[in-house]
């Protein structure tokens, strides 16, 4: 069994060998050159391809896989001629037998090394035993080749600069243009040199002594965390080796290096003051022996001074009021970092009135405004307020808000100036002293976006840099002498780069009769291209080709009306325009105005004819009238005039016997209650056929009707009545409240009299009614039974 396995192994052995013969194929030349394979650039050199252990037929090949001509040395050796070869380049040889492997080799092109040069060197100190002598260089043109750099030191005697050498050192150079060697603390001289080696040649720099003690340097000092206040900050500086000097630095950010001036003396904690509260700091040291050279700054350390309350007021400013006058917005601009002394949290704003007190609003600290209701008389205070306190306040007092409603003379010759960046004010200086001067600027239409720069009392002009292009801007120059005396000039339509508008209005368009109200919205901001100057309204006839009218309208307005259109099919579309020309049209709007009907005035017509027929049928209706007339007394006024009173019963008295019907007054005391009213029928009788001689004819101005008179007296025997059976017998005058009241009965007759002259006895809807006779208890009968319960007539 052991044996079958034996031979079983020996046979795939055999087999895995030829396998791997055959896959590898075998070598069969080699390739050589008569310069090497590092070669001089631009040089010209001769590569040969050799047959090895067999004959074949062979072919140069050059970059590719290109084939190359080549000539026979003899039957073994082929050649090929290399030409200024100015690039690292590939050849290689092939033998054409089957189962030979190509041979091939890279050629490599440089220079050799030139003698290094401007060698420097210092000594760093480590420690009092030991130090670093570290050594830089030139080393001349690049070669394109490797290269071989060595730092060769020797020690010199202290007596003998150029005495034999005593010990030597060398370094390999990592980097090509520096190297480092390590020396004893007790070497007071050395010499150093550089040694430069490639493939192509070598070359060695010059020598260069150095007395150790003028080049010695500490390490690098190692800074800790600052402790710092709100103006001063404690640096601790750790170092090995104690020196003689100390220099530290410090900057804010964006700030060129500042050295504190404690620099100079050594120190283990150094103190930097006169720093600004809540700022940013970077700090940095070096140190120095007391000969020699300063050590590298060390790495910078950071950190935040404390915070401070804020030492400067705000700067603050004010919109005009809202146009009702019940609203003012206050706004203020960010303090600096320096001014501000920490970070703002929010914003304290109080508004003060001498008759209902103080009130206090905190806001955040991202707001820029605030809104506050106004009041003539208040004052308006503002203060900035971080973790250590509150700024001095900002005040606008009753005085500097009337500011703004006053109507005031405005500057003389203000020009504005715009170019690409920026706008430029100016205007010429008042004759009377200034105290200060402030310039507002927002953009059109937009107060909230207010800006506004302040000007010393000798300044009379601005640039305004603060502003987007294609922007059109508005604002104002206020120049103060006083709180209370101000003057101020409005500019407007200020730009600095303008285009034609990018977009059009959004129309809508109303037809009203014979008119078309045309409405629009403005334009967005962004695509105005600056200040517009107009609207324009393009309207066309559709049915009178050719016919269009246009229609210029200020930029301010947002409708128009167009009057007298006639009738027919319109195309109506706007455009926009600035001062660098006309904006794009919108889409039109088509619309139908209509011709006007003559079918209505024919059907109000058809509509009223029967109407006034039936109207003219109803008026020669005497039951009609009687019952209009009716209804029509229920709108006349309440005051009934009693026929008593009337002028013509005064006559009949005066000529006939007065009746005097005196009233018997209730004893009942005032303590108990009113008792029902006393009503009185008056019932007009038939006219009589005949009258007494007596009897005057009386023309009775109104018609026979029934009359209720109220009375309210008080009286013990209401329920008993007087009623008067003789109706034939005839009174002259009849009183009511007795005749020692008849000054106070003219008067209300006469007021009675123009009531009832409100609605004539004559009109379209009642006739005149005449009667004879006198005013009689015949005609008038009057049940009294309530007045006189205990006489009879």
């Amino acid at each position: 069994m052991m044996a079958t396995l034996s031979h079983t192994w020996t046979i795939l052995t055999a087999v895995t060998v030829l396998t791997v013969q055959l896959c590898e194929g075998k070598t069969c030349c080699k390739l050589e050159s008569s310069a090497g394979i590092d070669v001089l650039l631009g040089s010209s050199f001769r590569i040969y391809c050799t047959s090895v252990k067999v004959a074949c037929r062979k072919k140069f090949y050059g970059q590719n896989n290109a084939p190359l001509p080549h000539k026979e040395l003899n039957s073994t050796i082929i050649y090929y001629d290399v030409v200024n070869i100015t690039e690292k380049k590939t050849y290689s040889c092939k033998c054409l037998s089957p189962g030979c492997d190509s041979c091939g080799q890279d050629f490599s092109t440089g220079y050799p090394p030139e003698c290094p040069k401007n060698i420097s060197c210092t000594y760093e100190v480590k420690n009092s035993d030991s130090g670093d002598v570290f050594c830089s260089w030139d080393r001349g043109r690049d070669t394109f080749l490797k290269n071989d750099l060595t730092l060769e030191m020797r020690i010199l005697s202290k007596n003998h600069t150029h005495g034999p050498m005593l010990d030597s050192f060398s370094s390999k150079a990592t980097a090509q243009r520096s190297a480092s060697v390590a020396v004893p603390g007790s070497v007071l001289m050395i010499s150093v040199w550089v040694h430069a080696k490639n493939a192509l040649g070598s070359a060695a720099s010059i020598h260069k002594n150095y007395t150790l003690s003028d080049i010695k340097m500490p390490s690098t000092p190692v800074l800790r965390q600052p402790d710092c206040t709100s103006q001063e900050c404690i640096i601790t500086v750790e170092q090995p080796v104690m020196t003689q000097h100390l220099e530290i630095q410090y900057r804010a950010d964006t700030q060129t290096w500042t050295s504190s001036p404690d620099s100079g003396v050594q120190m283990r904690s150094v103190q930097v003051a006169s720093l600004e509260p809540y700022t940013l700091y970077h700090f940095r040291v070096r140190s120095k022996f007391s000969t020699g050279l300063w050590s590298l700054w060390s790495a910078s350390i950071s950190n935040w001074t404390e915070e401070e309350g804020p030492a400067k007021e705000l700067d603050v400013w004010y919109a005009e009021p809202a146009s009702d006058f019940r609203s003012l917005t206050v706004y203020w601009k960010e303090l600096s970092i320096s001014a501000a002394k920490g970070k703002i949290l929010s914003y304290r704003v109080r508004v003060y009135s001498p008759n209902s007190g103080q009130n206090i609003t905190y806001v955040s600290a991202e707001a820029r405004s605030y809104w506050v209701p106004f009041c003539a008389e208040c004052e308006v205070s503002v203060w900035a307020c971080n973790s250590k306190g509150s700024s001095p306040p900002a005040n606008i007092t009753s005085e500097y808000t009337k500011v703004k409603l006053r109507h005031l003379d405005p500057l003389q010759d203000v020009h504005k100036v715009a170019d690409n960046l920026s706008i430029t004010l100016s205007w010429r200086k008042p004759y009377a002293a200034v105290r200060r001067s402030v310039v507002e600027w927002f953009p059109k239409g937009h107060t909230m976006e207010l800006r506004w720069v302040r000007l010393g009392r000798n300044e009379n002009h601005v640039v305004i840099t603060d502003v987007k292009p294609f922007e059109c801007y508005e604002g104002a120059v206020y120049v103060f002498y006083n709180e209370s005396s101000v003057r101020r000039t409005r500019f407007t339509g200020v730009t600095t780069l303008e285009s034609a508008p990018a977009a059009v209005p959004s129309v809508q368009e109303t037809v009203e009769g014979k008119q078309v109200r045309v409405t629009w919205a403005e334009i967005p901001r962004g695509q105005r291209g600056g200040c517009l100057t107009n609207y324009n309204i393009y309207l066309e006839n559709q049915d009178n080709q050719g016919h269009r009218k246009h229609y210029s309208i200020q930029a301010s307005q947002r409708e128009h009306v167009i009057k007298d259109v006639s009738s027919g099919t319109y195309k109506l579309c706007m455009t926009a325009s600035t001062a660098k020309g006309e904006g794009p049209a919108g889409k039109p709007i088509t619309f139908f105005m209509q011709q006007e009907s003559q079918l209505s005035p024919l059907l109000m017509c058809a509509v009223a004819a029967p109407i006034v027929i039936v109207l003219v049928c109803l008026y020669h209706s005497s039951a009609v009238k009687q019952r209009f007339w009716v209804y029509f007394q229920c709108l006349m006024l309440d005051v009934v005039p009693d026929p008593a009173n009337s002028k013509w019963a005064k006559e009949c008295i005066q000529d006939k016997g007065k009746m005097n019907l005196q009233l018997q007054l209730s004893n009942s005391s005032g303590a108990e209650e009113e008792e029902e009213p006393i009503l009185v029928d008056v019932e007009e009788l038939p006219r009589p056929t005949s009258l007494s001689p007596e009897t005057e004819t009386v023309t009775v101005l109104y018609p026979r009707t029934t009359y209720i008179k109220s009375f309210s007296h008080d009286s013990d025997s209401s329920d008993l009545r007087q009623t008067s059976m003789d109706t034939n017998s005839t009174v002259d005058y009849i009183s009511s409240h007795g005749a020692g009241i008849m000054d106070e009965e003219e008067e209300e007759e006469e007021e009675e009299e123009e009531m009832l002259g409100f609605f004539p006895s004559h009109n379209i809807f009642i006739e005149q009614l005449e009667f004879g006779g006198k005013l009689t208890l015949n005609s008038v009968k009057i049940d009294c039974g309530d007045f006189f319960p205990n006489s009879a007539f």
